[in-house]
């Protein structure tokens, strides 16, 4: 029975997995002058899409500009976001996979 189970776990753990790529950074989305703004807090903005088996998608999602609207949204009256990252991940299970995109910065506000 223990065998059974061991080889079990084991199959599941090599149809499951996850991953992380880095996707770029940015000292800020637009162009600013400096002293032309005052910070407002970090800020993550994020998207998904999720896939059945692997390949079937069942929501929309993944697109950076989605994630980079949901990091400004994150506090009122922010006007741009500096110190920009943006990175990818995706979690493949037996069942259902997800990719998403994160964005991170520092939010700004106008002087």
């Amino acid at each position: 029975m223990f065998k059974k189970v061991s080889v079990l776990l084991a199959a599941l753990a090599l149809i499951s997995g996850c991953g992380h790529i880095s996707g770029g950074v940015a000292p800020s989305n637009v162009p600013l002058a400096p002293d032309s703004y005052k910070i407002l807090g970090s800020v993550r903005g994020d998207t998904c899409v999720y896939n059945l088996l692997g390949l079937i998608p069942v929501t929309p999602g993944n697109e950076t500009k989605n994630a980079l609207a949901d990091a400004l949204n994150q506090k009122p009256g922010t006007i741009a976001l500096i110190n920009v990252t943006a990175d990818t991940y995706s979690q493949y299970f037996i069942i259902f996979s997800r990719m998403c995109t994160q964005v991170d910065g520092i939010a700004v506000g106008p002087k």
